[in-house]
């Protein structure tokens, strides 16, 4: 029997910080919710829009899988392991945080804000050795498909972590249908539209919503608009 909790978009923490307009779908920061700390594994998930020249200073992680998806515009990165590149829409990038490292965040646009997801996942293994990695995605793969971008297989396609994870993109027609079939019995789903509208085993989510699931082998999605969405295949418990 599946398990399905509805997150709507309009129940989200929100912050605007002028430099920074951020929406949370867990507890962060200055906001928490009892209710809504994590799914499973995954403990962040926050839909950000830097303003243009702004960013995040340098600050400190450790022991968490750090993915980061751009969705407008650009984003400089530096961190403590001597990476200093440029994140652009279309990529995707992970840092396994591990023993601890330093990074900072910045829109290196003058004329442009960036808007990008941040996602945190807690990782499979404690204090692991840090790393990096990042790539450019073919978004012609997530037309009218699951394109997968993160696993736990580093021979696979996307990035990957430390963590039995398996996340996609999809760009659906309107009216398009497709199975999602689960990669790890008792992992959970957690499904965030970035636009349009969409149905998922017939329970509909609009933009910015997002569903978790658990308990399930298969799923059907069918797209009601047009609609562009993630998909996060999480472990509920380590």
């Amino acid at each position: 029997m599946k398990n399905t909790i509805l997150h709507k978009a309009n129940t989200r923490g929100h912050a605007d910080h002028g430099w920074l307009n951020a929406y949370h779908s867990f507890s962060f920061a200055s906001w928490y919710n009892p209710e809504r700390v994590q799914f499973g594994m995954l403990r962040v998930l926050n839909d950000d829009t830097v303003a243009a020249g702004m960013g995040f200073g340098t600050h400190p992680h450790d022991n968490m899988e750090i993915i980061t998806i751009p969705l407008e515009g650009d984003l400089a990165h530096k961190d403590s392991m001597g990476n200093t590149e440029v994140i652009k829409t279309g990529d995707v990038q992970v840092m396994s945080a591990g023993t601890g490292i330093q990074h900072s965040e910045f829109n290196p646009n003058a004329d442009q804000h960036t808007k990008l997801f941040q996602i945190w996942v807690f990782p499979k293994y404690r204090n692991v050795t840090p790393r990096y990695q990042q790539i450019t995605l073919d978004i012609t793969e997530q037309k009218n498909n699951f394109a997968q971008i993160l696993s736990p297989n580093a021979e696979d396609a996307g990035v990957w972590i430390y963590q039995d994870a398996w996340f996609y993109l999809a760009d659906f027609d309107k009216n398009f249908s497709k199975t999602y079939y689960i990669n790890k019995e008792n992992n959970g789903m957690y499904v965030f539209v970035i636009s349009g509208t969409i149905t998922v085993d017939g329970q509909e989510i609009e933009t910015r919503d997002g569903l978790g699931i658990c308990e399930f082998n298969d799923l059907e999605f069918i797209a009601t608009s047009d609609a562009k969405f993630l998909l996060m295949e999480i472990p509920m418990e380590q």
